[in-house]
């Protein structure tokens, strides 16, 4: 057994389904395995999904964070994505992270 985080994607239903949001959830889970990681991930996605009225896109990434969960504490990383891209650090961000259609405010603000 050993610990893993699972990233879900979902599009909230509000408005119309092309305008609506999407959210990224990255939840842990304890399983033998990615696949019965991502399987645990998936079921509770589908009663997230259910709960806000939402819909689960199908997109389900785990990270694998070792066995033994003590080690976890300030600064442990949770998951990690790598993506290649022609793109310069600016528009990288700015087309994956930074669009400005996110649901954010700045630090320190209320």
């Amino acid at each position: 057994m050993g610990w893993y985080s699972v990233r879900c994607v979902f599009q909230h239903l509000e408005g119309r389904a092309d305008d609506s949001p999407y959210e990224e959830r990255i939840l842990l889970w304890e399983a033998p395995s990615f696949d019965a990681a991502i399987e645990l991930a998936e079921e509770e996605a589908a009663e997230y999904a259910a709960d806000i009225d939402a819909v689960y896109l199908g997109l389900a990434q785990s990270f694998f964070l070792g066995a033994d969960m003590t080690a976890v504490g300030s600064g442990t990383e949770v998951y990690s994505l790598i993506r290649g891209s022609d793109l310069a650090p600016d528009a990288y961000l700015d087309a994956f992270f930074d669009t400005g259609a996110e649901y954010q405010r700045e630090v320190g603000q209320t």
